[in-house]
């Protein structure tokens, strides 16, 4: 045994005497299987490669994340760049060329932070194009929004390398931009800022809608921690941040024309948003391709921000025990048959659609409590002198179609008499009895029932568009400890990024063998509730598991997460280096020693 060590280490001293002093390191990786095989650099390698660099080339998508859906060229010949002499050539409005700046000016930065100190000067100059557009001043994403691009990279000479993106708008010129950041890469033996030389790229999303929920009112999240969260996203290519902004716990948002409520309803006088806020974040998400859209939540999840009203205009506000009238306390459920009611959201929903320039809007519309209603007098004698109607349940649910009419009507008028596409939560609205409330030409439905559930199938069969937010899969919140009581949460087990990336949306409509129904998925998107998150945890509880979901939205792939797991592994570290807070989810030994963390 004593002599068989012997050998062995001087057979290790021996590998160790042969390794090229010129690099960095002493090792290298070569692609074997699939896989970067971390090895020795001996003299008899030649031309080494990086961890970094191996991995652009092992594997059919490389290192990109999301996958792209398309065509995939890379040359193997890497060369350096000078970031301070990246520079654009664009022909277009002055809008776009004036979000193109910014988003050069991101990119010289996040090239810059590739390597940190250690990258050695020189490089050659890269010019980008950005061509193609079908209308050139037009910056406003749509669910009909092309965000489709091409991308190529030519080495012009020894000092330069041109970059042409072609896309039909601006959000597929940003995307195109996005995967340009991602094939640049740190060489960390030769310590240079390398891409490939010649690169030919097209791709595009398979869903339209593509996004992540942040609520705000639980507990309140800082301006800086919404902006990383749109930094995020952009980096995987989410579209739509879905912003959940009041709520019965608090009211932060300041509605211009009342605002009252978030004197009344803020938990801080500086635990707001105002309009400056609100304008700083959707100007920063149409930099980065993100939609900000709005959530009013309604006639549910309402309470805090309202007590400077009549009395009437709330019920059941902190009704106790409140188990008997809503699903978290407090309780609060708005009066549909208080007019003040509709004056005012006539004024919210005014304020928001100026605030926000969205082309959605979320009206909620989840959980109502028919024993909260049920429990004021003011409500129960109005459905029987004013209406006829006796208090069974049907008739309550009439009520809320009362209140949906009404609160469209005033949100059409808020609109400037313009139709705007309305997105509600699926309820107790989408149960087959009352179905025939809602117009599958005027609402969108978020579902966010388990992958199972047929109201999936109900709501396709009806011709609804959807988006597929199943908690099973896509609520960030669940797994941790109950915040009432004891025990888990509601919605326990955690979901870990497998389990989301294998969430797929044509799989779930399969289920209920409704194939050809394909066309009314929109996307879907992962939701953090905030109950038990707030400013100093939402980036660990958000990423990297919504970039899981971001790719299955993205290239909807035929594949598991287990082919997904070293590129997922790379934009976990991608992230952080962004200044992102993502979750760890290996030891970094699994990403440098590849495929021996698996069972």
């Amino acid at each position: 045994m004593i002599v068989l060590l012997f050998i062995v280490f001087v057979a290790k001293v021996s590998a160790s005497d042969n390794i090229e002093k010129s690099y960095s390191s002493p090792w290298h990786y070569e692609c074997k299987g699939g896989l970067c095989k971390k090895e020795f650099i001996t003299k008899e390698v030649t031309n080494p490669t990086s961890l970094e660099v191996c991995e652009l080339f092992c594997d059919a998508s490389s290192s990109l994340w999301p996958k792209p859906t398309g065509h995939l060229s890379l040359s193997k010949n890497m060369v350096q760049i000078d970031p301070d002499k990246i520079m654009l050539d664009v022909q277009s409005g002055t809008q776009i060329k004036y979000l193109l700046e910014r988003n050069i000016v991101l990119l010289k930065n996040i090239v810059k932070n590739v390597g940190g100190k250690l990258v050695n000067a020189g490089g050659m100059e890269m010019l980008i194009r950005c061509k193609g557009y079908l209308e050139m001043n037009n910056i406003k994403l749509t669910l009909h929004t092309d965000e489709s691009y091409n991308l190529t990279v030519i080495q012009m000479d020894k000092t330069k390398l041109e970059v042409t993106i072609t896309a039909k708008s601006y959000f597929g010129v940003r995307h195109g931009l996005e995967t340009l950041s991602q094939l640049i890469v740190f060489d960390d033996l030769r310590n240079q800022i390398q891409i490939p030389n010649e690169i030919s790229i097209i791709d595009g999303p398979v869903y339209p809608y593509r996004g992540v929920l942040l609520d705000t009112s639980r507990n309140f999240i800082d301006k800086t921690s919404i902006l990383r969260t749109i930094d995020g996203m952009a980096m995987s290519k989410l579209n739509t941040l879905h912003w959940h902004i009041t709520d019965s716990h608090s009211f932060p948002y300041v509605s211009k024309t009342w605002p009252e409520f978030s004197k009344f309803g803020s938990y801080a006088t500086e635990k707001i948003y105002n309009q400056e806020d609100v304008k700083e974040i959707v100007e920063y998400g149409l930099i980065r391709g993100v939609r900000v859209l709005p959530e009013f939540d309604a006639p549910a999840h309402v309470g805090e921000g309202w007590q400077w009203v009549e009395n009437d205009t709330i019920v059941c506000f902190k009704a106790e025990p409140w188990t008997n009238y809503c699903v978290e306390p407090p309780c609060g459920q708005l009066n549909p048959t208080s007019e003040k009611v509709y004056e005012i959201l006539e004024g919210i929903y005014k304020d928001m659609i100026q605030d926000f320039q969205s082309d959605l809007f979320h009206m909620g519309g989840d959980e109502v409590n028919i024993n909260c209603w049920n429990s004021s007098a003011v409500i129960t004698n109005w459905m029987q002198t004013v209406k006829n109607w006796d208090l069974s349940e049907s008739n309550f649910y009439m009520l809320w179609h009362y209140f949906q009419q009404r609160a469209m009507d005033k949100l059409k008028i808020a609109n400037d008499g313009k139709d705007i596409p309305i997105i509600l939560w699926s309820s107790g609205l989408t149960n087959e009895e009352n179905i025939k409330y809602l117009d599958p030409e005027k609402y969108i439905i978020q579902v966010w029932t388990t992958k199972h559930d047929i109201t999936i199938g109900r709501l396709l069969r009806n011709n609804f568009k959807l988006i597929i937010s199943n908690y099973d899969a896509l609520y960030l919140d669940c797994g941790f400890s109950a915040w009432i009581g004891e025990g888990n949460n509601w919605c326990a087990p955690y979901k870990g990024w497998q389990i989301i990336y294998d969430n797929s949306p044509l799989k779930i409509i399969k289920l209920q063998h409704l194939e050809s129904k394909r066309h009314l998925i929109l996307g879907g998107e992962t939701a953090l509730w905030t109950e038990q998150a707030d400013s100093a945890s939402i980036d660990a509880k958000i990423w990297p598991r919504a970039a899981a979901f971001a790719e299955r939205l993205w290239a909807e792939p035929s594949s598991t997460w287990i082919h997904a797991e070293q590129r997922m592994l790379r934009h976990r570290e991608r992230l952080v280096k962004r200044g992102i807070s993502a979750e760890s989810l290996q030891p970094e030994w699994c990403s440098q020693n590849q495929a021996l963390c698996q069972v």
